[in-house]
């Protein structure tokens, strides 16, 4: 008997987990995930974007129009964030960043002042928005490379029996 030959690939493993991540936010109009792997194909840590650990999510607003206090963008920590924050597997130099959504400018400076080399993304759906506008020239700055999900597989089907 020979191998399986339709297991995933590295990329589509870990951008799996992403989007699993991404499940667990509670933001009804946008779920982020993001998964950080070391240069051995480790995982280090994950994160999604939600409001902060104690921070009740009933407490606070999901809305998207409003004043600042009465929406959600100036209380939820976005995906990568999370992930960074939450990582306790050690330094995260030289890691790749999995992300369903591409980094904001916020999250672009975490990436770059924790060492993460790469980022893959799924999606670029805001990439005229001058938030993303300015994480790229600032990742570039940098020396982080990022580049599309380019995986095989567009489904990834889960049992639990």
């Amino acid at each position: 008997m020979s191998k399986r030959e339709d297991y995933i690939s590295w990329d589509e493993y870990f951008m799996g987990i992403a989007l699993m991540s991404a499940k667990r936010s509670k933001d009804p109009s946008t779920q982020v995930g993001c998964c950080l792997v070391n240069p051995d194909k480790r995982i280090m840590s994950m994160g999604y974007n939600g409001m902060p650990a104690g921070c009740d999510d009933d407490d606070y607003p999901w809305e998207r129009e409003g004043g600042m206090l009465d929406t959600k963008y100036a209380f939820v920590c976005h995906a990568e964030l999370n992930a960074i924050l939450n990582n306790r597997a050690g330094s995260l130099e030289g890691c790749t960043a999995y992300v369903t959504l591409f980094p904001c400018n916020e999250c672009a400076k975490a990436i770059i002042q924790s060492g993460i080399k790469k980022i893959i993304y799924l999606s670029d759906k805001y990439a005229d928005a001058e938030s993303t506008r300015a994480s790229k020239k600032m990742l570039d700055s940098a020396g982080v490379i990022y580049e599309p999900y380019s995986g095989k597989v567009d489904k990834i089907e889960l049992e639990f029996k």
